[in-house]
């Protein structure tokens, strides 16, 4: 395993070089500059030429992309232009939040996910399994932004269960009161993340299991004896776990990178919120480190699958 993980490391070196020089390539061709709109339309363009210049705008991309490379080398990512601060700064700030958020609705996903895919799998076709069909099927339907609306407005205004914004009550002081406060504030965005990502769990599992329950390994093991429950413990549940725990490293790499609609409507205070504030505003230092880094989850979350594949059933070996 060792030797795969070593290996899958050396192969990602390339793979990030590539993906940096596409990605300033992608940015050299975006309109407009981090000094466009932000500055006083009566300011002499010359002005803005020179600033331009003292930053380093006009070079061409090659003399741009090794001087991000060599600064890159020695720790410094760029500077912000919107934030006045160093780019590790900024997202540094944000990547606590999405962490924690990620981490709840990854908690609250598999928690709804797997007892209902089971189930609805081994007792398929009753009452218990449409309703979840159903559920699975609302669930898929529902755009992101809609099911976030709705949270916002029946549990947010409406109730006024949990707060509807924002990531933790500034009036919060001491340790416990930013810790709760951080979890009081978690809750309803997690929850409208995982009842989003449950339709694939689900959706795999009812199917792998139903599949399993008709093979021949199966009808073997009654055949001899074996009770109901230990076949379901130690054959089919196992079997049907394969697809879930080989996607499970996309489930936290998705919900690390897929969390911008959320952040953006229960305006929580993320990195999902940061790359659309950074796109409205043009500051390509911040974006470009932030697909970078989603870039570089993707890999990991490649090889975390792979290894966890490899770990729920040794007989798969993965190069």
């Amino acid at each position: 395993m060792w030797k795969t993980i070593f290996r899958r490391l050396l192969l990602m070196i390339p793979q990030i070089i590539i993906l940096s020089i596409l990605i300033f390539i992608i940015a050299e061709f975006m309109p407009g500059d981090p000094f466009t709109g932000m500055i006083d339309p009566n300011v002499d363009p010359a002005q803005l030429d020179v600033l331009r210049e003292r930053y380093g705008l006009n070079d061409p991309l090659p003399v741009k992309y090794v001087r991000w490379v060599g600064n890159a080398l020695q720790g410094d990512f760029g500077r912000s232009f919107n934030y006045k601060t160093s780019v590790l700064n900024v997202i540094g700030e944000r990547l606590g939040n999405t962490v924690r958020l990620s981490l709840l609705s990854t908690i609250l996903t598999y928690m709804i996910g797997l007892p209902l895919g089971i189930l609805s799998g081994r007792y398929n076709d009753s009452i218990l399994d449409k309703s979840v069909i159903i559920y699975n099927f609302v669930s898929f339907a529902v755009p992101t932004f809609v099911l976030a609306l709705l949270m916002v407005y029946i549990f947010g205004f409406n109730l006024g269960w949990f707060p509807s914004r924002g990531s933790i009550d500034i009036q919060a002081n001491t340790f416990w009161e930013q810790f709760w406060s951080r979890l009081y504030h978690l809750i309803l965005p997690s929850i409208t993340t995982a009842v989003l990502g449950t339709v694939s769990i689900i959706q795999y599992l009812r199917t792998e299991i139903i599949d399993a329950k008709v093979s021949d390994y199966v009808k073997t093991a009654r055949s001899k004896g074996v009770p109901i429950e230990k076949v379901y413990s130690k054959h089919i549940f196992r079997n049907a776990s394969l697809p879930i725990a080989s996607g499970f490293g996309y489930t936290i790499v998705n919900l690390l990178t897929g969390s911008i609609f959320i952040e953006r409507i229960f305006n929580y205070s993320g990195m999902g919120n940061l790359f659309l504030e950074s796109i409205n505003t043009r500051d390509y230092s911040v974006i470009f480190v932030l697909v970078l880094f989603y870039g570089i989850l993707g890999l990991i979350g490649t090889l975390l699958s792979d290894l966890i594949l490899m770990a729920v059933d040794p007989r798969i070996r993965i190069d």
